[in-house]
């Protein structure tokens, strides 16, 4: 019963994340976009660290431990929101969200770089499928290469910055928990766009106090849940079902980045990025080992039912 309900849990975050590209969508558009990303990302860690508060998590890291988390939030905070921030001013939402829907496949292409796990037929098969994916979504709005946005580069560019997070935090989670690492990356990444945001958007700051209360709404559930707790709860599930099982709901962000960009932002759906979805799912798929994944885990189950002992008549 509780791994049905982390199911469901799953099934509503994904739902989530893939609406909260729309919503970061109207955030960037409303205010200075490195700004904005800045006090929502903060606004994230204080949920975190609410929560490592109230269940005594809350401790200081280690200079190893440190190091790591800085690295981290350069990289997954700092490197990732900023430049989706900024690529979302330049594309449509739809694209951005099928472009991130890459994650999975750039974590294990440098799990496999840096972590020395074991590239396989299927994993290059699924990250060539993938890439020609993105190259039907990034020419969707044309017919040739001219088409391509630099809002469509800069969002793979935060794909792979957060990618890239990944590396640093799992071995900072060897020795720390999940969410108290992500509440100080939070923190330090929210900080440090702060003070890069007060250079480069000097009216950044003026901006925040023009916004109506619906744009403050959205911000509101984009920072606590989608980010915040959001984050917190994919971690637990990773925890309790495994990375296998977690990573098959992340296929599902996508499409509802799609189906949210045509019903609030009325975002035309081509049939480009029909098929550039289409590849891009079945290519992360084999490029996580989801595939194997879950035909290892059928044959496990077919031979534990082949070997339970049947009654005589």
């Amino acid at each position: 019963m509780k791994k049905f309900g982390l199911y469901g849990g799953l099934f509503l975050l994904m739902v989530i994340w893939g609406f909260n590209v729309i919503a970061i969508k109207l955030l960037v558009t409303e205010f200075t976009p490195i700004m904005i990303q800045s006090v929502r990302i903060f606004s994230a860690s204080l949920v975190v660290f609410a929560v490592l508060f109230i269940a005594k998590d809350l401790r200081k890291l280690s200079r190893k431990e440190a190091n790591y988390t800085i690295f981290g939030a350069v990289t997954g905070v700092v490197g990732h929101h900023s430049l989706l921030a900024i690529g979302l001013t330049d594309t449509s939402a739809s694209n951005a969200g099928l472009i991130l829907g890459l994650v999975p496949l750039m974590t294990a292409l440098f799990a496999v770089l840096f972590l020395k796990e074991r590239m396989t037929l299927l994993k290059a098969s699924g990250i060539v499928l993938a890439l020609i994916g993105v190259s039907f979504v990034v020419l969707s709005g044309g017919d040739g290469l001219g088409s391509a946005s630099s809002g469509d580069l800069y969002v793979f560019l935060s794909v792979v910055a957060q990618a890239v997070s990944f590396i640093f935090i799992k071995k900072g989670t060897e020795t720390m928990s999940s969410r108290l690492m992500t509440g100080w990356m939070l923190l330090a990444g929210s900080s440090t766009l702060f003070i890069i945001g007060l250079i480069v958007e000097p009216q950044g700051s003026s901006v925040l106090q023009e916004a109506t209360w619906t744009i403050w709404l959205i911000f509101a559930i984009s920072s606590v849940f989608a980010t915040g707790l959001g984050h917190m709860f994919y971690n637990k599930a990773i925890y309790h079902i495994g990375p296998g099982e977690a990573a098959v709901f992340n296929n599902l962000t996508p499409f509802f980045a799609l189906l949210g960009a045509a019903i609030f932002l009325s975002e035309p759906i081509g049939w480009k990025q029909i098929i550039g979805f289409v590849l891009i799912v079945v290519g992360v798929m084999l490029g996580t080992g989801t595939v194997d994944y879950i035909m290892k885990r059928r044959e496990r189950r077919y031979t534990s039912l082949q070997s339970y002992p049947r009654m005589k008549g």
